[in-house]
């Protein structure tokens, strides 16, 4: 019997399903929320950003960071879910692993499960599939097909 565990994931929200067989229905496990992930930038920090004072060149340069808030918080929820994961593979929740999200949040979750996870991954689908049915997300998956 080969357990399945398919996360369904966005910047904002995650759910966490199984699928104990090929056939089996989809059982949610966890449903999980990060509402830093649905504000935007100017709601995350509280001012503008650092400035170099202008002494040289054509007056003042914002100094602006590579990392966004917005970014930062999308960072660490998929840290939050990839920990649940590792849990779940320690515990041997499941055999194998889907991931469902849009393209820029699955790269987030790759970046951050570790590589013994990541073997597991035997399917990746690139789309926001949050808010639908278990039945709905059944179908994009074809690995329970």
């Amino acid at each position: 019997m080969c357990k399945t565990q398919i996360l369904v994931a966005e910047s904002s929200r995650a759910k966490l399903f199984l699928a104990e067989t090929p056939t089996a229905a989809l059982i949610e496990l966890e449903d999980f929320v990060q509402p830093e992930g649905r504000l935007h930038e100017g709601d995350l920090v509280s001012d503008e950003p650092g400035s170099d004072g202008g002494s040289t060149g054509q007056g003042r340069h914002v100094i602006d960071d590579r990392t966004t808030a917005s970014q930062m918080a999308q960072i660490s929820f998929a840290r939050q879910l990839a920990e649940r994961l590792e849990t779940g593979r320690n515990t041997h929740e499941f055999d194998q692993l889907v991931l469902v999200a849009p393209p820029e949040f699955l790269g987030r979750l790759r970046d951050e499960l570790g590589a013994t996870l990541n073997k597991l991954v035997v399917e990746e689908i690139n789309k926001n599939l949050v808010h639908d049915s278990s039945d709905v997300i059944r179908s994009y998956v074809s690995v329970l097909r």
